[in-house]
């Protein structure tokens, strides 16, 4: 079964350069990378895990996608969702879901 968490759930799953570009686009706006996790998303799940602090200092996309890549691999099993975060409004600018648990939708 695919759960469908998102605009983007509707699409094939994001190859690493398709996060990239992404991880880009959040930097490129000055917002701040935020990675999140969770076992079981839907619609009565609101609150996902925070994977450490947002990624206040990031600068180039290598560490952004060096820390989600630690996420996968701590996590598994786990859907992970990378979010934009806009400083200067204090709101989520950009939320997607980047990984799937393999053989989970």
């Amino acid at each position: 079964m695919t759960i469908r968490t998102e605009t983007f759930s509707y699409l094939p799953p994001f190859t690493e350069e398709e996060v990239r570009k992404q991880v880009e686009y959040i930097l490129r706006n000055q917002w701040i990378p935020v990675i999140e996790y969770v076992n079981r998303p839907g619609p009565d799940v609101h609150y996902w895990r925070l994977w450490k602090l947002p990624l206040f200092t990031a600068r180039n996309p290598e560490e952004v996608m060096a820390e989600l890549a630690a996420c996968r691999d701590a996590n598994p099993d786990c859907y992970i969702r990378l979010v934009g975060y806009d400083p200067s409004s204090q709101l989520p600018r950009l939320s997607l879901v980047v990984y799937r648990p393999t053989g989970r939708g």
